[in-house]
Parts: structure tokens; C-alpha cells; sequence
């Protein structure tokens, strides 16, 4: 990971932000939004198109032929992301209670959210098993114990790590990977990048790096992935600023 290397574009990134036009920034954001949407939301099994998500989200309006629970899915992840990033423009570090907020609201109307499980659960096609419930209620305070403690890692490092780790522990009935990457998300918008998305068609090396740490404990397949993930997406938008002051410069 060239970490000087996504500074640099960062940096390039804040420069810039205000001198883009404001029209075209909401628009580069809520196209974020649709796309992480459908593919957090597809990676689990959601069959909603990236289309049909764009419909449910902006226009409010369900789609036919999809379950309540795929609608509910949709919208709950928008409401969640909404969430995160109002606590990141308050500044408030990730702690508990905003996990439990943020995995109450991506269950809102499917399950009783931000309740810590008491069976034990299986992840599908995985080599790692979760912890029982006695040994997983240990492991998640230390969770967030390290998280409060952690200096030493730089901010992709560490937004990896935190969704490694509590994908790892598996600590809800449903829905921890949907939470794991809007915690992922969250560290990253509070050290000032911007958000990514894990297409869905790179699930299957989504998996394999977070086997990777789950059963080796290697976090550099899947750090390399975030960093991968965060150059892109800061190339997107140094791009669009770039044509912007093209047209800019052309009026």
C-alpha cells in the first residue's frame, strides 16, 4: 500500500472541494449512495438492479415483484448512511452505541436491531466460525476497547481492520456485514476520505481477503483492497473537479 501516495491525492482532493460547483458535487455524492446501496445491499442477496435502488431511494416508491424485505433493506441503508455521516460532521468517534444505532437502523421493520446474539451463527462457505455467544460478548468489548486504544495504524489500516475484525466476530443474528462496512466507511470519512463500495461482482475477493484475516490473521490482502478501493474513488472525484474547472474556464 502506497499510503504517502492516497495522502497526496487527499490533500489534491480538500484543495479543490470548494471550488466545485455544488450541483455537481450532491450529485457525484448521491451517486455514491445509490451505488453503495445496491451493492452492500446485493452482496447479501438483494435483487433489486442499480436502477430499482435509485427508484426506492430517491423517489420513495416500491418496486413490484420484490419482497418487503429487499424494499426495507434499500431504504434502511440509506437511512444508515445518513446516520453515519451526520455523526461524522459532529465529529463523534465510533463507539458502541453507534454500532448498535447503525445496525438498528439497517434492521428497521426486518428485526429487532443492536442486540447483541445469543445463538450461535454460521458464516455461508466460510472456513472461520463466528464465536459462541459467552466467548463473542468477550471479544466484542474487546473490540471496542482496542478501537478506543488504537494510534498506531494509519486510517486505511485501520478502517480494514475494523471491519475485518467485526465481521469476524459476527456479534448479530443478521446484518453484521452490512454494518461492518458502514463501520468500515465510517473511519474513513472521519480521517477525511471518502467512502468506498465493494462492487458486487468483486465479492469473491471481498471474501477471500476477509478469510484472510479471519482464519491467518493477515489484514494486508484486505487493507490493500480498502486502499485500492479509496484510490479509485478519489481519482473519481478529482476528475470531476478537473472537468468542472474545464467548463468553468470555459464560460
Amino acid at each position: 500500500m502506497n499510503f504517502e501516495a492516497l495522502l497526496k491525492k487527499k490533500r489534491e482532493a480538500e484543495l479543490l472541494r470548494g471550488q466545485m460547483e455544488r450541483n455537481a458535487l450532491r450529485s457525484f455524492e448521491q451517486d455514491f449512495l445509490i451505488e453503495y446501496t445496491h451493492n452492500s445491499t446485493a452482496i447479501e442477496g438483494n435483487t433489486l438492479t442499480l436502477l430499482q435502488t435509485k427508484v426506492v431511494l430517491e423517489d420513495g416508491i416500491s418496486v413490484g415483484g420484490k419482497t418487503l424485505r429487499e424494499i426495507y433493506e434499500v431504504v434502511n441503508h440509506g437511512k444508515a448512511f445518513a446516520y453515519v455521516q451526520k455523526c461524522i460532521s459532529e465529529g463523534r468517534p465510533l463507539t458502541e452505541n453507534i454500532v448498535k444505532d447503525v445496525h438498528a437502523l439497517l434492521m428497521e421493520n426486518i428485526l429487532d436491531g443492536g442486540i447483541y446474539r445469543s445463538v450461535e451463527v454460521r458464516i455461508s462457505g466460510a472456513k472461520h466460525k463466528p464465536p459462541a455467544p459467552s466467548e463473542m460478548y468477550y471479544q466484542v468489548k474487546e473490540f471496542y476497547r482496542a478501537l478506543a486504544a488504537e494510534h498506531g495504524m494509519n486510517p486505511i489500516e485501520l478502517a480494514a481492520r475494523t471491519h475485518a475484525e467485526f465481521v469476524k466476530i459476527h456479534p448479530f443474528v443478521d446484518g453484521n456485514s452490512r454494518t461492518s462496512r458502514m463501520l468500515m466507511n465510517y473511519q474513513l470519512m472521519a480521517a477525511g476520505f471518502l467512502p468506498v463500495s465493494i462492487a458486487k461482482e468483486e465479492r469473491l475477493e471481498y471474501f477471500e481477503t476477509l478469510e484472510a484475516y479471519a482464519v491467518d490473521g493477515d489484514l494486508t490482502p484486505f487493507a490493500e483492497m480498502v486502499a485500492s478501493l479509496e484510490e479509485r474513488r478519489l481519482d473519481e472525484y478529482l476528475t470531476l473537479e478537473q472537468q468542472q474547472g474545464e467548463i468553468g474556464h470555459t464560460l
